[in-house]
């Protein structure tokens, strides 16, 4: 997979992962590059949010995790007006399929080390 975008803080857990996977669709490839620029523009506005890293293959299918502090900062992102209708777009246009997962970070650890 091609890495697209890792620029994840390494907070102290715990901390919240949201893992969305999905296979894209061939269609509106530039309006999808568009949204997806968007998305990451306004969700590094969104309070509570921590980082975001995500990676996809020649083939579509990708991965994008988004780091946050806590559950409200998620679920206000989830509801954010204009990420409502980029969701809607994805699933009208841009993918055959998703899933989306929500995790507590209890532990992490980097190599190297963090200081």
């Amino acid at each position: 997979m091609n890495d697209s975008n890792s620029t994840a803080m390494r907070p102290s857990a715990p901390y919240y992962a949201v893992i969305f996977t999905s296979q894209r669709t061939t269609d509106d490839e530039t309006g999808y590059a568009r949204m997806a620029e968007r998305m990451d523009q306004l969700a590094r506005q969104q309070p509570g949010f921590l980082g975001v890293e995500s990676s996809r293959d020649k083939d579509g299918s990708g991965i994008t995790i988004s780091y946050w502090t806590d559950l409200a900062s998620i679920r206000a992102w989830r509801d954010n007006s204009e990420h409502r209708s980029a969701q809607e777009k994805g699933k009208q246009k841009w993918y055959e399929s998703f899933h989306v997962r929500i995790c507590r970070v209890e532990q992490s650890h980097s190599f190297p080390p963090a200081g």
